[in-house]
């Protein structure tokens, strides 16, 4: 009997190149012995119903559209007990957390890839029990990747997400945030916080590949300080640009769990798409709570805590 493979579709990521190759990515599916069965969302939060409801009907599934429409599909896999790795062809904007796996660009070869791969364990964010994949920030920057429409990303892709940035400068304003960590306590103003499990933000930060680990329990945790000086900024984006980590301006370390609390309501994106607004926060990294499909290439060129048999093992498990 053939295996049963779910491929799930959100249509209006990215350029809708994906949507033209649709055919030939199912065409190759059954040549490999797939019984395909395609979902189109319709809307935001479809992936996570239906991967809730239906997960557990396929032996294999395959996710295509860009990193929200990733976290949808492992929030619905998560809320429906069901435990089964999940193939991902980036087909957003950005695709920071695409970027950080080392998955093709090329949606057919990514096709590919999301069954003949390897399966990889990688940590998963919770915060106030909301799921995340790669991140979580406020302050500056961080609404700019559900604000900018969907047009203005297919027709300028990273430019659109670096000028509705720019007018997040314009009204921006300091947060007065507490951060609470097992081995510190900080507490200050600061314009921007991310918690991450990534290379890359909003397409616009990039981080040193030597500092991040994306199976070891520990978020990359960023605060930029207020700059009260026309100097600041300048040491602020040199040190984004160098990746020289910590800065004078710039508080840069690993954690596993956080508790923030800030002055006044602060607005959080999770993963690019809008999250919580409040003024308590609870972070928590579930250490290799999620199962991704590889290209053998990109485990090699990873840094991860655990073999090919670690991962066996689990499925086994």
């Amino acid at each position: 009997m053939d295996r049963r493979l779910l491929l799930l579709l959100n249509p209006c990521s990215g350029q809708k190149k994906a949507n033209r190759l649709l055919p030939e990515i199912i065409r190759y599916y059954n040549s490999c012995g797939f019984e395909v069965v395609t979902y189109v969302t319709a809307c935001s939060g479809d992936a996570t119903v239906y991967m809730r409801e239906k997960g557990r009907d396929f032996d294999h599934i395959v996710c295509i559209g860009g990193d929200g429409t990733l976290n949808e599909t492992i929030a619905g896999l998560i809320e429906g007990g069901v435990s089964c790795p999940v193939g991902y062809i980036p087909a957003g904007t950005t695709n920071d957390y695409a970027s950080s796996l080392g998955l093709s660009p090329d949606i057919l070869q990514a096709a590919k890839d999301a069954v003949n791969g390897m399966p990889c364990s990688f940590d998963l964010g919770s915060f106030n029990g909301r799921h995340f994949i790669y991140t979580a920030s406020c302050g500056a920057f961080a609404r700019t990747s559900y604000t900018t429409s969907q047009t203005a990303k297919n027709l300028l892709g990273h430019l659109a997400y670096v000028l509705e940035g720019v007018k997040d400068l314009s009204s921006l304003r300091a947060m007065h945030m507490r951060i609470e960590c097992e081995d510190r306590v900080l507490e200050g103003d600061y314009i921007f916080c991310a918690v991450t499990n990534s290379l890359s933000v909003g397409g616009i930060l990039k981080l040193d590949p030597e500092m991040v680990r994306l199976n070891d329990g520990l978020f990359e945790v960023m605060l930029v300080k207020n700059p009260t000086l026309p100097i600041h900024w300048t040491k602020i984006l040199l040190a984004l640009r160098t990746c020289d980590l910590p800065s004078e301006m710039i508080e840069f370390f690993m954690a596993d769990r956080l508790k923030i609390t800030t002055e006044a309501d602060v607005e959080w994106t999770l993963d690019g798409e809008q999250g919580e607004n409040g003024r308590s926060f609870e972070i928590v990294n579930l250490s290799k709570r999620i199962q991704l499909m590889l290209p053998v290439g990109a485990v090699e060129n990873l840094s991860l805590e655990e073999t090919q048999d670690d991962a066996e093992d689990q499925l086994s498990d």
